[in-house]
């Protein structure tokens, strides 16, 4: 992470509290819904950020992701970032990440095969593990090879994901009408 200054807001929405931290730069940080509002700030207050009113352009920003949660389609692609401290590898997987749009999936294999090697699928699972800003970087977007959600390290794990997935008219794993058999 940036050593700069880190500033950050706590707001809800319909889906919860979702916090944002920003330097001079761009966002550095989001904390999607599942925490409650006092563990957001101590995590907050680990990171040295500074609780304070969102600028005009976060304001915004703000406003978009309120409405995400309450299900209108929204894109993030031009957002600006402060990624100082993420390896280029992560950096590198989130702009190919950041052309997945609303409503859309990817798997981890294609997205590493867009990165040049299928082989690395893992690294782009520890890349997507290890997102400081998701939402804003879609990896709620990217399933296993059989169409299920994989990992997700946001609070709530894979649940969190289907939901923000359904919010976008996405199903995740088995085609409706269809069954698993496990024999």
């Amino acid at each position: 992470m940036s050593a700069t200054r880190m500033e950050g807001n706590v707001f809800e929405t319909a889906l919860g509290l979702f916090a944002l931290c920003w330097t001079a730069k761009g966002i550095a940080r989001t904390y999607l819904p599942g925490l409650s509002e006092a563990d957001l700030r101590t995590r907050l207050a680990e990171r040295s950020v500074t609780l304070a009113p969102p600028s005009e352009a976060i304001g915004e920003l703000v406003s978009r992701i309120t409405a995400y949660a309450s299900g209108e389609r929204s894109d993030f692609s031009d957002v600006p970032l402060d990624l100082d401290g993420v390896p280029d590898f992560h950096r590198r997987a989130y702009a190919a990440l950041l052309r997945i749009g609303w409503g859309e999936t990817i798997t981890y294999g294609a997205l590493a095969r867009q990165l040049g090697d299928v082989t690395l699928s893992r690294a782009v699972g520890q890349a997507m593990g290890a997102n400081p800003v998701p939402l804003i970087v879609p990896c709620h977007r990217v399933l296993a090879s059989d169409g299920k959600p994989g990992g997700f390290s946001a609070p709530g794990g894979a649940e969190s994901k289907i939901r923000m997935l359904l919010l976008e008219g996405v199903t995740v794993g088995t085609p409706p009408g269809q069954y698993v058999f496990a024999f």
